[in-house]
């Protein structure tokens, strides 16, 4: 390994002063943040929120202290055939709901997990990986339709948020020190040959958790009435749902029609392949998480086709990469490192995903995209930080930043052409859980 000698930073120091404009940036962020000082104004004229396809969504919503944007953003795209069915100008479905029954199954997850590796090492990989993710409010799309298919869902008013599900890291706390100490205790009583005791603490740990989670939650409803203005102003009050029946109502079998694109652009994952994560889930005996990889033009293509079709689209991608969440703009070249700093920060999506620069880590939905020259310029984003920020809550992201920076998009399959669909019938291939796709949305 080479040292740093001193003679080595005292030449630095010297071609430092002789920069002049070094020296300017110095002042100028000793006031200002990086991304403000380097922000490139010629692009606002082109990232201004007018689309030429813009679909008409509800309100935007609010996830606040919690990392369940994935639900959020499915939620959102499940209201919006509700609302339509029954002319309403606002609703939400209960968040807190499908977060209730993911922490209670995603808490049972990690702890069959536990128990399936308990002879091995505590710093064996795979162990290590999933006590580090332990129980937390992010998740993928196949995770919401294992959660909707046992549970169902219900409207926001009858199960309406609470304190701590809008700032769960108290509660996440607790959780996963109880799981990783179940995890201690395991071990111990595996090697003493009580194997039987495991699965007993485990239950006993379970049950706990579930009065943790009505505690900071509520008790899950039995039964409720669902009462509504629509927007001609008639009262409406329909009587005697249950998650299941009010499902079976108003959303049927929409789930099952939809499939997980992902662009992975890597050695590792060739494209046209089905795959999946091992030990990444939140529902035992659920659906596992399933992707067909495509190029991103394909995936940008099956997008389109849907947009088109007035019909929005849930997507992964990393929202922390080129963007304002002020303005609500994501856009690479919006942002000039280079002639400012010195730095290109341009990575290839697969170095990107390859050596943990970027991830995907927020799902939101896509509801508008414009086009220049018959090629797409903008997408218009709903996003679930409220509706202060950006253009009361919609976002704006530019075309090349959904080439770098979205990793996965949720496809009617009716859109899919004859050799993708049959693309899905493939065996899936079995992805490590540190492998940048098992990271989840949050």
């Amino acid at each position: 390994m080479k040292e740093i000698k001193k003679e080595y930073i005292e030449q630095l120091n010297k071609e430092y002063k002789s920069d002049v404009q070094a020296n300017v940036m110095s002042n100028v962020l000793s006031k200002t943040a990086i991304t403000e000082s380097i922000h490139v104004r010629d692009r606002e004229a082109s990232t201004q929120s007018q689309f030429e396809i813009d679909i008409k969504t509800l309100p935007a919503a609010h996830q606040h202290a919690t990392g369940r944007c994935w639900i959020f953003a499915a939620t959102n795209v499940l209201r919006e055939i509700i609302a339509n069915k029954l002319n309403l100008e606002q609703f939400e479905l209960s968040q807190n709901y499908l977060a209730f029954y993911d922490k209670y199954e995603k808490t049972n997850y990690l702890l069959e997990s536990i128990i399936a590796l308990v002879d091995k090492d505590y710093d064996d990989r795979t162990l290590s990986h999933i006590l580090t993710i332990g129980v937390q409010d992010g998740g993928q799309w196949d995770m919401f339709v294992n959660l909707v298919e046992k549970y169902g869902v219900v409207p926001k008013s009858a199960f309406p948020e609470t304190f701590q599900s809008d700032n769960s890291q108290g509660m996440n706390y607790i959780i996963n020190t109880m799981a990783r100490k179940f995890a201690a205790t395991a071990q111990k009583l595996a090697k003493n040959g009580k194997i039987a005791d495991i699965q007993t603490e485990k239950d006993e740990l379970l049950d706990k958790i579930y009065k943790l989670l009505c505690t900071c939650y509520g008790t899950p409803l039995e039964k409720f009435d669902f009462e509504y203005v629509d927007k001609d102003k008639n009262y409406h009050l329909e009587e005697g749902y249950t998650a299941k029946s009010f499902t079976e109502k108003y959303i049927g079998s929409f789930l099952n029609n939809y499939v997980s694109i992902i662009n992975a652009p890597t050695e590792s994952k060739p494209f046209n392949k089905m795959y999946t994560v091992k030990w990444v889930g939140n529902v035992v005996g659920g659906n596992d998480i399933s992707y067909l990889n495509l190029s991103i033009e394909e995936m940008k293509e099956l997008v389109i086709k849907q947009l088109k079709n007035k019909e929005v689209v849930w997507f992964g991608s990393d929202c922390g990469k080129f963007g304002d969440r002020n303005t609500g703009v994501w856009d690479p070249l919006a942002y000039d490192y280079k002639n400012a700093l010195g730095f290109d920060l341009n990575v290839n999506k697969g170095d990107m995903l390859n050596y943990k620069i970027s991830a995907m880590n927020h799902a939101m939905v896509l509801t508008g995209v414009s086009f220049k020259g018959g090629q797409p310029t903008k997408f218009r984003v709903e996003n679930s930080w409220g509706t202060e920020k950006a253009d009361k809550g919609y976002f704006l992201a530019t075309d090349k930043w959904f080439d770098s920076f979205v990793f996965q998009a949720v496809i009617n399959k009716k859109y899919l052409n004859e050799k993708q669909k049959a693309m899905l019938n493939q065996s899936k291939i079995e992805l490590e859980p540190w492998d940048p796709m098992g990271t989840l949305a949050d």
